[in-house]
């Protein structure tokens, strides 16, 4: 790795080093994956039951979820302590252990080792030796926590407690939107070709919306002329993006820089598909919600999702999206949100373009290591407000962040 010199300007600058340097993407493998963070593993509605079993990843560490016989949650790496075989092949399963197809060795729910085949040899030969003791080989294990029926884990002691991590504010507005009997309507997930952070920007950053996504401006989904502003948490890490439909007053600045898709009247042939009801007293019906560093919770409308994006190499990242409803909801409201989903997703009128527009910024950017991404507008500093959304300030919280935990600040 060429040595990493932070440019002058803090958050403000951002060397485009660090999109394209094996080195650091394996410095963040250890430093951000397996060190003191909270990272999204699953929804507790997907295991429910006593037994149910989901596959996850933090980083490039493939993990199991599971709720034993007690209902306990736990969390571990899917690694078998003998040869180092995946255990948990499927995203989803219902099993009372843990079986290694390779050599069978059996773990419990809580990843505690129960049993070796042929442990004691066969007919008096062979076997484990006389001191082996189970208990020193079970499947590495990660703390969890869960909020609003998020399920959280981290590799480290020195993680502090969740909700301690995400701030009040970001805690409650969680809640806001996830604290109900949730249920999943859909799932897919995408490959998107650029490094992991160049989505964590983009979930951030507010300016582009009405610029790039031509459907959010052209049919009154989300501008900047709408009420909202950016929230970032205490530590700056976090943050939530929100406007209110109900308040547009169209501005001068989008017919003076000439945003295409604000010159034209245009309608919907299915106009139902922007058809809300309003589900909350504050008025906001779009939000983006970030926490650090690869977890997004998007209202749109009625249209409700989790977002969480693996990265695959350097340059290569998956994005999982998961559609949400309410248990409660009316059949009526859950079939608006699911015809709201296709605002979102790999295919979706709002974020299709995003799927592609970052592969340009790595294409653009992985030649010139030593140049640097500008980041001012709104200022140069990472802070919230609730007045405008056209600032950057999220992107430069995620950078605060970021600097912060690769030891990158100096």
């Amino acid at each position: 790795m060429k040595k990493l010199k932070w440019p002058e300007g803090g958050v403000s600058r951002v060397p485009f080093q660090v999109f394209s340097d094996p080195a650091i993407y394996a410095m963040e493998q250890e430093k951000i994956f397996r060190g003191p963070v909270w990272h999204y593993l699953c929804l507790e509605t997907e295991i429910a039951r006593q037994g149910d079993i989901r596959t996850t990843w933090v980083g490039e560490t493939p993990v199991i979820v599971t709720r034993d016989e007690h209902g306990d949650i736990h969390a571990m790496v899917n690694r078998c302590a003998h040869k180092g075989a995946l255990v948990c092949l499927k995203d989803h399963d219902n099993r009372q252990s843990l079986t290694c197809v390779y050599h069978a060795w059996n773990y419990g729910l809580d990843g505690k080792l129960k049993g070796v085949a042929f442990q004691n040899g066969v007919r008096g030969k062979g076997g484990m030796p006389a001191d082996f003791d189970p208990a020193k080989h079970r499947l590495q294990p990660l703390r969890t926590a869960s909020c609003a029926g998020i399920v959280f884990g981290t590799f480290s002691d020195e993680t502090p407690a969740l909700e301690e991590y995400l701030g009040e504010r970001i805690t409650s507005f969680l809640k806001r939107n996830m604290d109900h009997p949730l249920k999943i309507l859909g799932t897919h997930s995408q490959m998107i070709h650029n490094n992991w952070k160049l989505y964590a920007e983009n979930v951030r950053d507010s300016y582009h919306a009405t610029l790039l996504h031509t459907f959010y401006t052209t049919f009154k989904v989300n501008r900047l002329d709408m009420d909202g502003g950016i929230v970032l948490s205490d530590k700056k890490w976090h943050h939530i993006s929100y406007s209110k439909r109900a308040t547009l007053q169209a501005a001068e600045e989008y017919k003076s820089a000439e945003v295409h898709s604000a010159k034209y009247d245009s309608a919907l042939e299915g106009p139902a598909l922007l058809e809300a009801w309003d589900a909350f007293d504050d008025q906001i019906t779009h939000s983006i919600q970030t926490i650090f560093p690869t977890l997004v919770l998007q209202l749109t409308l009625n249209s409700l999702a989790v977002r969480f994006f693996v990265p695959r190499g350097v340059d290569k990242t998956e994005l999982y999206w998961v559609f949400l409803g309410y248990e409660t909801d009316t059949p009526v409201q859950e079939k608006m949100r699911i015809m709201q989903a296709n605002l979102t997703g790999a295919a979706g009128l709002v974020a299709l373009e995003d799927g592609c527009i970052n592969s340009f910024v790595q294409r653009g950017t992985h030649s010139s290591p030593d140049k640097a991404a500008f980041i001012e507008m709104g200022g140069v500093t990472a802070e919230s407000n609730e007045s405008s959304r056209a600032t950057e300030a999220a992107v430069r919280g995620f950078w605060h962040g970021y600097r912060n935990i690769m030891g990158f600040d100096q």
